[in-house]
């Protein structure tokens, strides 16, 4: 996990400063397609993701090493035709994936947030999830397994795949001519995370599109069809938590409202979208019938509450930063403690977003507790050892979400104000 901590410390800003270059470019050619605070939102959801993974925080159901160990019927050295073959196993594997997450209700909870944003950019991209707890993906590299592909080559792969796939959520680029038949392109994925029926559960490829086309998922780009994004069934939040959380929730709540004992069993396994008869006539879920003739989320925000949330979202990165940096000498009692401060603090602020009342007492207990913890311990998880003073600096931005909280809950009135970020 270290490793992978040292991966993200790099990666993080090189993913942020692309993400900024898109923002700036859409300002500068007048087509901007990012609303700041669904930005904040998804940039916020994808600290979330990395900070969970970097924790190691899933049930690994089977590991890769094991089906390595029972399965293999050959062994292939680690030559420049293993890494060949394991990048394409991985991306077949990431088909199949992302095809089940797609048309299974369970597993669908896991990917929503990633098609939660009602815009696509390359901060969508970032929207990745944290209720992916159960660690199953090693079933789907059996092939790889089968063929002896060294484990140390799929854990080298595996993150360079996943940071392959950002490239390609932006709008600034059109149809790339022969590309289209061989790689996943930005106009294939724009289709991706379409909700217009001609569109929905297409193009599930991750790098190479030959899959779809193999399988029948494969749908072009359409000019009479310009994509409309999101989900079905909005999320209506920039709480990119509860967003993880929210199709499974309701999953619950129909397991448990059916009177069928049948339906309570087969709803996790059913195709997405699916609820037993009774509970969808009892209990209608708001579900968006027009595609291209419905009302985006988006909440009052005066630009001084803009401007805290990117705060907020700038001051949160920073203090990921140093735990990536620091994060053997922080220890992993340490580590998930300091992941909590993210994690409530990302809720915090978010919910602040959302101009929910219950928002401040989220920012003041975690202010406190950070205070708590920098007078007790006399610094912040060793930062004062990199800068001297540090913890102090800390502190000030704990105080400032304090303030920051109360005023927007109780002083600053919601108001119907130009967008910012637009």
């Amino acid at each position: 996990m270290e490793s992978y901590a040292t991966a993200l410390l790099y990666a993080t800003p090189f993913f942020l400063g692309l993400v900024l270059f898109e923002v700036l470019y859409g300002r500068f050619v007048k087509n901007q397609k990012h609303n700041l605070m669904d930005t904040v939102s998804s940039l916020s959801s994808g600290l979330t993701n990395v900070v969970k993974d970097s924790l190691g925080l899933v049930l690994v159901l089977v590991s890769y090493p094991f089906l390595l160990e029972h399965l293999a019927l050959t062994e292939i050295k680690a030559t420049w035709l293993v890494w060949v073959v394991a990048f394409i196993v991985l991306d077949f594997a990431g088909y199949w994936n992302h095809r089940l997450s797609h048309h299974i209700n369970f597993f669908w909870n896991q990917h929503v947030i990633h098609h939660s944003s009602e815009e696509f950019n390359l901060a969508c991209a970032l929207r990745q999830p944290i209720s992916n707890l159960l660690g199953y993906y090693a079933l789907l590299l059996i092939p790889a397994a089968l063929l002896g592909v060294p484990h140390e080559v799929i854990a080298v792969l595996a993150p360079i795949h996943l940071f392959a796939q950002f490239w390609y959520h932006t709008q600034h680029i059109g149809k790339m001519g022969w590309l289209e038949y061989v790689i996943v392109t930005p106009s294939q994925h724009r289709v991706h995370h379409a909700i217009n029926k001609e569109y929905i559960d297409k193009n599930l490829g991750q790098i190479f599109c030959i899959w779809d086309r193999m399988f029948g998922t494969f749908q072009e780009e359409l000019d009479e069809v310009p994509p409309q994004y999101g989900v079905l069934k909005p999320a209506n939040t920039w709480n990119p938590i509860i967003i993880n959380f929210q199709h499974l929730w309701r999953l619950v709540k129909d397991a448990w409202r059916t009177n069928s004992y049948w339906d309570k069993l087969r709803i996790w396994f059913m195709p997405t979208g699916w609820r037993p008869a009774d509970v969808k006539e009892a209990y209608p879920v708001e579900i968006i019938e027009d595609v291209y003739n419905f009302e985006k989320y988006r909440p009052e925000a005066s630009n001084s509450l803009k401007a805290y949330a990117l705060f907020q979202l700038i001051m949160t990165t920073v203090l990921m930063l140093f735990m990536f940096y620091n994060y053997s000498n922080i220890g992993f009692e340490g580590l998930l403690l300091f992941g909590a401060f993210v994690f409530v603090g990302v809720y915090g602020y978010t919910t602040l977003m959302d101009r929910k009342k219950y928002a401040v007492w989220i920012e003041v207990f975690r202010g406190v507790a950070g205070l708590a913890l920098i007078f007790f311990t006399k610094d912040w998880f060793g930062i004062d050892s990199f800068l001297p003073m540090a913890s102090y600096l800390v502190a000030i931005y704990f105080l400032t979400t304090i303030f920051g909280g109360v005023y927007f809950a109780y002083f600053e009135k919601p108001y119907a104000a130009p967008n910012l970020a637009s």
